[in-house]
């Protein structure tokens, strides 16, 4: 008889905050309905499932992507989507409230800038703020997870991020600018061992322009080439930010997919994983 397969499922970013229903500060159309079909997979391969890992964007009011933190020289906070850079900065048109920050912030836009592939920074709605509703996870979902742990005696592996307001945090494997005085923003080796050490990984959540991506592109640049074709995109569990002025949000998402296929990942849907 073969060995027993190691399954684990990671749910990135499942929450209220980021689904299209109401109350949500931050909705990514189609949520709703991937969180749901997220649910029903859970319920149908949970006897195979090792383990589930759920990322939880987590974060406080005053925040490098909240406009809190930011006001322009009339005093004015930006408005959701402002994008800030570290000219505007350095120019006066943006600033931090507490003028003691500006220098840090100059210093994280320009490191931010600096390093291909990552986004500029974003002013999001306020979302996922931890104690509210928008920070818990999606209620169906959070139903079928509750479900799975007490008929399997498992306990859901959350793993939270975004809590440092210096630095975004959108890869729940590491922020997108390390603070050296905090761990947490370093590179989450634990999490990438467990991710290791197992047979097959599927992989759902929001958004797959954003967390998604990050995530998934952090994983595959640090767990090595023999352990990327382990990993199962479930296109249908996962949605784009839609598209802003200038940026194309779901076109990015779909070169993601692309490219982490041509890596070695599997694109497939949540009815045909283990199917």
């Amino acid at each position: 008889m073969g060995k027993r397969l190691k399954i684990h499922l990671v749910i990135i970013d499942p929450q209220n905050d980021f689904c299209d229903i109401p109350r949500a500060m931050l909705p990514v159309p189609g949520a709703d309905a991937d969180m749901k079909q997220t649910a029903q997979l859970v319920r149908r391969i949970g006897r195979k499932l090792d383990d589930i890992h759920v990322t939880l964007d987590s974060h406080r009011l005053i925040d490098v992507g909240h406009a809190a933190m930011w006001m322009d020289q009339n005093g004015e906070v930006p408005k959701p989507f402002t994008i800030i850079s570290e000219a505007d900065i350095r120019a006066g048109i943006w600033t931090t409230r507490d003028p003691g920050h500006r220098a840090r912030m100059v210093a994280y836009a320009n490191a931010l800038e600096a390093r291909p592939g990552h986004y500029k920074i974003c002013i999001w709605p306020t979302h996922c703020l931890i104690g509210t509703w928008g920070h818990n996870v999606h209620p169906d979902l959070n139903e079928a997870l509750q479900e799975w742990s007490g008929r399997e005696f498992a306990m859901v592996d959350y793993v939270t991020k975004g809590s440092n307001p210096w630095t975004e945090h959108y890869g729940a494997l590491m922020a997108e600018v390390p603070d050296p005085t905090d761990a947490s923003t370093a590179l989450n080796t634990d999490f990438l061992n467990m991710l290791a050490g197992a047979d097959i990984v599927a992989v759902a959540g929001e958004a797959s322009s954003h967390c998604v991506l990050k995530t998934v592109e952090q994983i595959a640049d640090n767990i090595g080439d023999e352990h990327i074709k382990k990993f199962h995109l479930l296109k249908d569990c996962m949605s784009p930010v839609g598209a802003l002025p200038g940026i194309d949000f779901p076109q990015i998402a779909q070169e993601f997919l692309v490219n982490m296929q041509r890596r070695g990942m599997t694109v497939a849907t949540s009815t045909d994983f283990l199917n």
